[in-house]
């Protein structure tokens, strides 16, 4: 596999996690089904790719990246899907996030 191919499945991998944290919000504790099996199918898919790219990728950028992908992108879609609370202060912390994301890709 190339390292573009990895890099491409980590991205992937991160924007499941987003999805598998706001799946595990719908789905209230695991009492609603249908966002339950979303939850799951999201976990192992993420998962699945992560571990393809470790393949190629060094683990400590890779889970790096791919934990800063999850948190920021469910950040954001918290404020987007349920109004959390969206300050100037944490804006920094997520660009602050997101610029060390990108350093370790670059290095």
């Amino acid at each position: 596999m190339s390292q573009s191919l990895a890099w491409l499945m980590l991205v992937i991998a991160g924007a499941l996690d987003v999805g598998w944290a706001i799946s595990m919000k719908y789905a209230e504790g695991y009492t609603r089904v249908g966002w339950s099996l979303a939850s799951l199918v999201l976990l192992a898919a993420f998962v699945f790719l992560l571990g393809r790219a470790l393949k190629v990728l060094e683990v400590g950028v890779a889970y790096s990246v791919w934990t800063g992908i999850g948190a920021a992108g469910t950040f954001l879609m918290g404020v987007v899907l349920f109004g959390e609370a969206l300050s100037a202060m944490k804006l920094v912390g997520i660009v602050l996030f997101l610029t060390g994301i990108a350093a370790l890709k670059l290095a």
